[in-house]
């Protein structure tokens, strides 16, 4: 009677659990009989938390692919940016070079045209076909390029002693101060040796009757070798307005 009320027990175990095995509502109620519905609910809602989170990181994804797409289309188009600003200063550089060329080539021209409105002037004035105060007047930028100053006096003087001519005259030349220093200067169209040597001689009038020793200078059109010569033996500067030496008639 009990082994046979045993074993009857252990059978109706056996069909409870191939039961429950088998028929899944009965899984569910009695997993809800015993407290696991909370659980289930709660695992429910973590899986579709989970679902959406997966849904979450796939927008992300495609966000970040799409990102990436354009981060390598901004790289790209930087790329051929720098590229083109290389370019641009290679250009410019090129252009720089090109103006700087053309600059140099302007004052060549500019220094070539003054040399030749010299040497015109100079002619002019030679063969009577400008006036001594038209060529002088001419002359005053040639004097301010080489004194930095365009205005000058006039320095008359009575020779007594015939020091510059030989005989009792009145002596003329124009002169400018600069920074303490006094300057005599003569402007001829034809510099030569006989120049040289009259302002050679008025230098030493000035000195004898101002105390001053002078500088001693002609601007002149053109200018005779021998004048050169003379020149540098006596220390008188002379500034040709133009690089050609002719001798003139």
């Amino acid at each position: 009677m009990t082994g046979s009320g045993a074993g009857g027990s252990k059978e109706l175990v056996r069909e409870i659990i191939r039961a429950v095995e088998e028929d899944r509502e009965l899984r569910y109620l009695l997993m809800g009989a015993l407290g696991f519905q909370e659980l289930l609910d709660r695992f429910a809602r973590l899986e579709e938390r989970q679902l959406r989170l997966e849904e979450r990181q796939q927008r992300l994804e495609e966000r970040q692919q799409v990102l990436e797409e354009k981060f390598a289309e901004l790289e790209e188009r930087f790329a051929g940016l720098e590229e083109r600003v290389t370019r641009l200063e290679e250009r410019f550089a090129d252009l720089e070079e090109r103006v700087m060329r053309l600059e140099e080539r302007v004052l060549r021209v500019e220094e070539e045209l003054r040399n030749l409105n010299r040497m015109m002037t100079a002619v002019l004035h030679r063969f009577g076909m400008l006036s001594e105060s038209g060529f002088r007047e001419a002359m005053r930028y040639v004097v301010e390029e080489v004194f930095g100053v365009a205005e000058v006096t006039r320095w008359v003087e009575r020779d007594d002693e015939g020091l510059v001519y030989g005989r009792p005259s009145v002596v003329e030349v124009d002169m400018l101060v600069k920074d303490n220093v006094h300057v005599l200067l003569k402007v001829k169209s034809r510099v030569s040796k006989s120049d040289i040597s009259e302002l050679y001689r008025i230098g030493q009038l000035y000195e004898k009757k101002t105390g001053v020793r002078p500088r001693l200078a002609i601007v002149g059109g053109f200018v005779d070798e021998g004048a050169l010569e003379l020149a540098r033996e006596l220390g008188v500067e002379v500034y040709p307005v133009v690089e050609a030496r002719v001798a003139l008639p």
